[in-house]
Order: structure tokens, then sequence, then C-alpha cells
């Protein structure tokens, strides 16, 4: 068998994995070996540990990041938290969950409110009351249904304004909700990319440094290399 196809233990939990599934103590950001070092001692070069352990440390280290900032952790906080140990995408399309959620008459209310925030209700509207008030004046002569002052028009026009300020106030109450919805998703997705960018540059300042360590050994190697040379010319 190849050695890139033998098991490897986790340090932490002792099990044997295939290489693919630990990851290795170098590409382990600082703040997550701090926490795993404690519960498995001698973690260090070297060392690996399983892709489950990893997401709990992870877990560990992002909720005591988030204490240490915020104080107590809510409920969206946590479904964070929970897409980044899943390794899960954690935005979605808010529009869908509300209208699966709607009701016939909230539906109807919407549609409502749209067509009577449109310029086709006002002109409409404008044509029937000059429609009304020109058949009442011109047309129908001295038996009009309605005769002015129209006391029959402002009794519809009141009864109508009664009807559609509680629909139009339904619909608000709909668009609230969904931009609620779309300010939670909002925020999940800003605080998952604002920690994985934080874990990111972590993990690119741990391994730069080991490269200049590295960098700086190899070049105390070829000094003393370049003086054991010299003294033996001498």
């Amino acid at each position: 068998m190849k050695k890139h196809d033998a098991n490897i233990p986790c340090h932490v939990c002792g099990q044997s994995f295939p290489r693919s599934r630990l990851r290795s103590w170098i590409s382990v950001r600082p703040g997550v070996s701090e926490l795993i070092s404690p519960e498995a001692p001698g973690w260090g070069e070297g060392k690996f540990i399983c892709k489950p352990d990893l997401a709990r440390f992870r877990r560990l280290y992002v909720e005591t990041l988030l204490k240490n900032e915020r104080g107590e952790l809510d409920a969206l906080d946590r479904q964070v938290i929970e897409s980044l140990e899943a390794g899960q995408t954690i935005s979605r399309n808010t529009e869908d969950d509300v209208e699966a959620q709607a009701t016939t008459g909230e539906r109807l209310a919407d549609k409502v409110a749209q067509f009577g925030g449109s310029w086709t209700f006002i002109m409409s509207f404008v044509a029937i009351l000059l429609i009304w008030m020109a058949a009442n004046l011109l047309f129908l002569g001295s038996k009009p249904f309605d005769p002015y002052p129209f006391i029959l028009l402002n009794l519809v026009l009141s009864c109508l304004a009664a009807l559609q300020a509680p629909v139009i106030m339904m619909s608000q109450r709909r668009q609230e909700a969904k931009d609620r919805l779309r300010a939670e998703n909002d925020y999940r997705v800003n605080l998952k990319s604002e920690l994985e960018i934080r874990q990111l540059h972590e993990k690119i300042d741990h391994q730069l440094a080991r490269q200049w360590e590295k960098l700086a050994e190899l070049q105390q190697i070829q000094i003393e290399l370049l003086e054991d040379s010299v003294d033996g010319r001498r």
C-alpha cells in the first residue's frame, strides 16, 4: 500500500482516517489550536486532526469569539455557527419562505394594494367620478339617481376609503415581514463572511510565520555550510 493511501490516526479522537479526511497541525488556525491543546496534549507539528473534530473545535472557537465581542448569542448567531460547522450555505430566498406561508387573503391584499397604487387605478377612478357627475348633471335631466351635491357618491367614496385603508395596512405588514426576513438573511450572510474572512487571515498569517521560520532555518543552515567550507579550505 502506498504511503499516502495509509490511514493516519487523529490526535484528538485516536481513530484512523485516510489522509484526505485529516488536517495537519500547520493548516489549523492558531485560535483553534489553542482550544485543541488543552483537550489533546501534545498537539503540534506533525500531528493530524480529523474533519469532525476540527469542525467541533471551530464551532467552539467561533462561539468564544462572538461571546467575547457581543456577549450572549442569539438564534441568528447560532444558525451561522451551525452552518460554519456543517460547511453549508446559509443564504436563502426569503421571498419563497414568505409566499409559502401566505394565506389567500394576504395574497389578495397584495394584489389590491398593488392595483390601488397604480396609475391605472387613478385614471379609472377619475373617469368613474367624471361619468357619475356628468350623468347626474347633464344626461339624466330631472330624475338623477344622485343629484348635486352627490351624497350617494360621497357615501361610496367613504366606504371605499374605509375598506381600502385596512387592506393597504395588511399589505404593508406583509412587506414589513419580507423586509425583516431579508434583513435577517443579510445579517447571517454578512456575519458568516466576516468570520470566514477573519479565520482566513489568521490562517494566512500563521502559514506566513511558519514559512519565515523555515526560511530563517534554511539560511542558518546555509551559513553553517559556508562556514564549514571556509574552515575546510584553511
